[in-house]
C-alpha cells in the first residue's frame, strides 16, 4: 500500500494512514507519529453516524423522517415547516450554501463554525429554495439534523452516540466533539488550524482502527439499521438520488459501493464499503487534496472488488 500512497501523489513527508479489511485487516502508516490508533478529525465521514443516530431514533418512535424541521427546531423561521428531515438527509432541503453561511456568520463577528452559530444564522434566512426538489450537497442540513436528533434523544448527541453506537461497537477512541476546546484530549491537531465545532456535518474524531470497526458493523448490521441507512433517497417527484442517510451510493467497475469522504484544511478522509463482499477501507491523511485521496482510495478499491487480488504490502 505504500506504493499506492506515492502513486497517488503524496510526498514522503506527508502523513497518511490506510486500513484495508478484506477478511484480515492490514494497516499502513507513512509516519510513526500518525498511525491506525491516532485520533484525528474525520470531517464529513461523520455524516453516516448522524444518519445512524436518526435511524435508531426512528426505530424507537422518537421521531419520524417526515417530521417538519420546525417540530424539532421551532426557533427557525416559517420556511422550516416545509422542510422534512428526510429532505435534509439526502441534501434536498434547499438551505443556503456553506459559502453563503460563512459570509453571514462572519458578518456577525464570529470566527468559529459552531452549531449555535449556524442555527442563529439560519434564524436570519428569509427564504429557502424549493425543499425536496433539487439535490445539492449541504452541510447546514446535517447540522440541523444533529440538533433535531439531540432534542429527540433528550440529551447531548455525543452522549447518545457513545452509548448507542460507539461503545457497543467497541469504537473506544471515537467521540463526537462540540468543543469548547478545539480537539478532544489526546487527539492529533490539524496542521492548518482548528477543525469546526459543529455536530452533524462533522464533529467526529476517530482512528482508522475504529473506522474499520464501523465498516464491519455496517456490513454485519450490528445496529439493526443498515438497510435504511443505505437506501437511496428520492426527490418529491420520485427521482432517485445517489445518497442515503449520510452515505454516498456509487458504482465502481460494476460493483455497488457505500462510501463517503471528508475534507478540511490540512485533512482528508475516506470510507469505502463493498456490500457484496464485506470488504472495506478507511483512510486518513493530514494533507490537503481531495483528488489525491480519491485516486488513492480508488486504487485500494480495486483490491477490494477483486476477490483474487493479492494482499497489499
Amino acid at each position: 500500500m505504500r506504493e499506492l500512497v506515492s502513486a497517488a501523489g503524496y510526498g514522503p513527508d506527508e502523513q497518511v494512514v490506510l486500513g484495508l479489511d478484506d477478511g484480515e485487516i492490514t494497516t499502513v502508516a507513512t509516519h510513526e507519529s500518525f498511525g491506525p490508533h491516532t485520533v484525528a478529525y474525520t470531517a464529513s465521514v461523520s455524516k453516516q453516524v448522524t444518519g445512524a443516530c436518526l435511524a435508531l431514533l426512528v426505530r424507537r418512535g422518537a421521531l419520524a423522517l417526515d417530521d417538519p424541521l420546525i417540530r424539532w427546531l421551532p426557533e427557525l423561521p416559517a420556511w422550516a415547516t416545509r422542510i422534512r428531515l428526510r429532505h435534509l438527509l439526502v441534501h434536498s432541503g434547499g438551505l443556503p450554501s456553506q459559502e453563503q453561511a460563512w459570509q453571514a456568520i462572519r458578518a456577525t463577528g464570529q470566527v468559529d463554525w459552531t452549531t449555535p452559530g449556524v442555527l442563529a444564522m439560519l434564524g436570519t434566512v428569509a427564504r429557502v429554495e424549493a425543499p425536496g426538489q433539487i439535490h445539492g450537497y449541504c452541510n447546514l442540513g446535517y447540522v440541523c439534523l444533529a440538533e433535531a436528533a439531540a432534542r429527540a434523544a433528550g440529551g447531548p448527541l455525543p452522549v447518545f452516540a457513545r452509548r448507542e453506537l460507539f461503545a457497543p461497537l467497541g469504537m473506544d477512541a471515537t467521540v463526537l466533539w462540540p468543543g469548547p476546546d478545539p480537539a478532544p484530549p489526546g487527539a492529533r491537531a490539524l496542521p492548518d488550524g482548528p477543525a469546526p465545532l459543529t455536530l452533524g456535518d462533522g464533529g467526529m474524531w476517530s482512528t482508522v482502527h475504529d473506522l474499520l470497526r464501523w465498516n464491519r458493523a455496517m456490513h454485519s448490521d450490528a445496529l439493526g439499521v443498515a438497510a435504511v441507512l443505505h437506501t437511496a433517497g428520492r426527490l418529491e417527484d420520485g427521482t432517485s438520488v445517489p445518497y442515503a442517510m449520510g452515505v454516498g451510493l456509487r458504482t465502481y467497475r460494476g460493483h455497488p459501493l457505500h462510501s463517503h469522504g471528508g475534507a478540511w484544511p490540512g485533512l482528508t478522509a475516506k470510507l469505502v464499503r463493498v456490500p457484496a463482499t464485506g470488504r472495506s477501507l478507511a483512510a486518513l491523511a493530514l494533507a490537503d487534496g481531495v483528488e489525491r485521496m480519491v485516486s488513492l482510495t480508488d486504487a485500494l478499491t480495486d483490491l477490494l472488488v477483486n476477490p483474487t487480488g493479492a494482499r497489499p504490502a
